[in-house]
């Protein structure tokens, strides 16, 4: 006599969690490395929960789960050591595990809904050398264009000899040059700081400013795109891209890397912390 078919929810969680990861490979055409690590982060959920309920979890059990049941898992692998990242790839594999079981077999689960994930630190961009940020101004001052090539050389030596973000040195109007020896600019949330202004800053702006084709008049743009429009940031990172591989630097030397340095050069050259 044949056994009678099993009930969906009776179903072990391993059971669906080979159901899903074939749907992975073979609906969804998930890379191999996804379905590895997907079904990798199932296997230590499943063994987790049979540990802390006390039985092997079936689909009847998974829709009571908490969310200080999943709060438990992730406390338990962080515990063991993963970083932010590997714990926001486990809570991604049990995410989509969820979704399919809702689509497939009528299970819902809030808590898992409204779980956040563990916040990554955020990573500071990698400063660039001394060398190479000169490296990347006096590339910028030899293009063909020779206002350009200005233009370009003096944001350059903004970000990087006054630690100015891109956002600021393209706010500057033209009536804020001639620069003194400290450049009052609007930062980040809307705050008002002070930059030191050296004299190779001043003597770079002013250079580009006798011979900008552009501008004026008080309330202009300091800096011009080539069609006489205020020059746009990604026009400086296109520019910055453009030298960099020219010049055979890695990615990560990008205009806030620039400005980065800023601060790490000055402050291996004595420079007061507070000051930056």
């Amino acid at each position: 006599m044949a056994k009678p078919a099993a009930k969906s929810d009776d179903k072990t969680m391993g059971e669906a969690a080979r159901a899903f990861l074939a749907h992975l490979k073979a609906e969804k055409r998930a890379s191999v490395y996804t379905v590895r690590n997907y079904g990798a982060a199932l296997e230590r959920f499943e063994a987790f929960l049979t540990d802390h309920l006390g039985a092997r979890p079936t689909l009847r059990l998974l829709p009571n789960l908490e969310t200080r049941d999943f709060r438990s898992f992730l406390a338990a692998r962080r515990a063991e050591g993963l970083t932010a990242a590997s714990l926001k790839l486990d809570l991604s594999a049990i995410r989509s595990f969820f979704g399919f079981l809702r689509k497939r077999e009528g299970i819902e689960n809030n808590a898992i809904s409204a779980l956040r994930g563990p916040k990554s630190k955020e990573r500071l961009p990698r400063p660039v050398s001394e060398v190479d940020a000169c490296a990347l101004i006096d590339a910028a001052g030899n293009e063909a264009s020779s206002w350009v090539a200005a233009r370009d050389a003096a944001i350059f030596t903004l970000l990087y000899g006054a630690g100015l973000r891109i956002s600021e040195a393209l706010s500057l109007r033209w009536a804020d040059a001639p620069f003194g020896e400290r450049l009052r600019v609007l930062g980040k949330g809307a705050k008002t700081r002070e930059a030191p202004v050296l004299p190779v800053i001043r003597d770079s702006v002013e250079t580009y400013r006798t011979i900008c084709p552009y501008g004026g008049d008080a309330d202009d743009p300091l800096f011009f795109s080539v069609r006489g429009k205020p020059l746009s940031p990604r026009l400086v990172q296109r520019s910055m891209e453009t030298h960099r591989k020219a010049l055979g630097l890695p990615d990560s030397a990008t205009p806030h890397a620039l400005r980065h340095a800023f601060g790490t050069h000055l402050l291996s050259a004595g420079g007061d912390l507070r000051a930056i």
